[in-house]
């Protein structure tokens, strides 16, 4: 099977490619290796996927129309992984623009692609931050997302109305992912488990933002890869009459740990982990930030009999193992 990922330099993208390949797929990675955050990092990662024969790397950008379009046509990939997109909640109200480049232009040029080449199962990545600021908890994907806190937000929610008009009009089997606060190794050097270590090392500040008062739904990279695996196959069917008549191949997943932790026992394991404490700078709550997120996986189980479940301590640990191998005691 011909598997196209786009994003394989970046966290989700790079683990997500590595178990297909250790299973024998044939992957076609996609990724322009911005410096958002290191490209030492996105380098090494490619390095190992790499590994594979069986690994096809292609240095583009999505927005890019007339490559992507070259592309779809060369591969004609009977899936797509789509995991590629400008990142972070925060970093969109510095620069917008990077959003709606990558997040709304890119991914039309993929729902194209899937178009003009028949691609059999698009599978993409949305956001828990879809939500905003809900007070229902947990999150379940019949909920209300009309009111994000973030561009970077509107343009996941944009990216679910999209992929559901094109399953509408021309029967696109789609999947949304909405993935809730991703940790483990390899991870972004933006999100908290990340920089509360290197902070922690450095004997720096750790910022805690909203003075700790924030509840996150921390999953473990394994087990959002499994969720993504056991869907592949599993493409959403048309019902009642093919499109554009009946209800169109779409549909979207909540991918959570649904065990949500508060921030401070979240720091707390950090520090035991480390054998070290925290310098802890308490911050009142970031525009775009969200106090609470809590996903129901009821969805997921039912479509994969599966729900995520590796337990914080042990993917703390698994991270901090990872990063004390990569970096050593201080952060290079």
């Amino acid at each position: 099977m011909s598997i196209l990922v786009t994003g394989t330099a970046g966290f989700i993208g790079f683990h997500v490619a590595k178990r297909l390949l250790e299973g024998g797929e044939v992957v076609w990675g996609v990724d322009n290796c911005n410096d958002y955050y290191d490209p030492r990092l996105k380098a090494k990662r490619l390095e190992m996927l790499h590994a594979f024969e069986q690994f096809h790397f292609y240095k583009a950008d999505i927005a890019d129309q007339t490559t992507m379009d070259g592309l779809f046509r060369k591969i004609r990939p009977e899936r797509v992984i789509h995991l590629a997109a400008q990142a972070g909640v925060r970093y969109s109200l510095e620069n917008p623009h990077a959003y709606t480049t990558s997040n709304i232009a890119g991914f039309l040029h993929i729902l194209e692609g899937c178009r003009q080449t028949g691609v059999k199962h698009l599978l993409y990545a949305s956001s828990s931050s879809v939500y905003g600021g809900n007070k229902k908890l947990p999150f379940c994907e019949t909920d209300p997302v009309d009111e994000p806190n973030s561009l970077y937000a509107a343009t996941k929610k944009a990216n679910e109305l999209m992929a559901y008009t094109y399953s509408h009009l021309y029967g696109i089997p789609a999947t949304g992912l909405r993935f809730f606060t991703v940790y483990g190794p390899w991870g972004r050097p933006d999100m908290a488990l990340y920089t509360f270590t290197r902070a922690i090392l450095a004997g720096e500040p750790v910022r805690v933002f909203n003075h700790g008062k924030m509840i996150r739904d921390f999953t473990y990279i394994d087990d959002v890869v499994e969720g993504i695996h056991r869907l592949m196959g599993r493409q959403p069917e048309p019902q009642d009459g093919k499109p554009p008549h009946g209800k169109p191949p779409h549909q979207v997943l909540n991918i959570g740990n649904h065990q949500p932790v508060e921030l401070l026992q979240f720091l707390a394991i950090l520090e035991q982990k480390l054998n070290k404490p925290a310098n802890r700078h308490y911050m009142p709550i970031q525009p775009g930030d969200v106090p609470a997120t809590f996903a129901s996986v009821d969805a997921l189980y039912a479509e994969t009999g599966f729900r995520p479940q590796t337990p914080i301590e042990v993917g703390i640990s698994r991270f901090v193992d990872w990063y004390l191998h990569y970096y050593g005691d201080a952060h290079a």
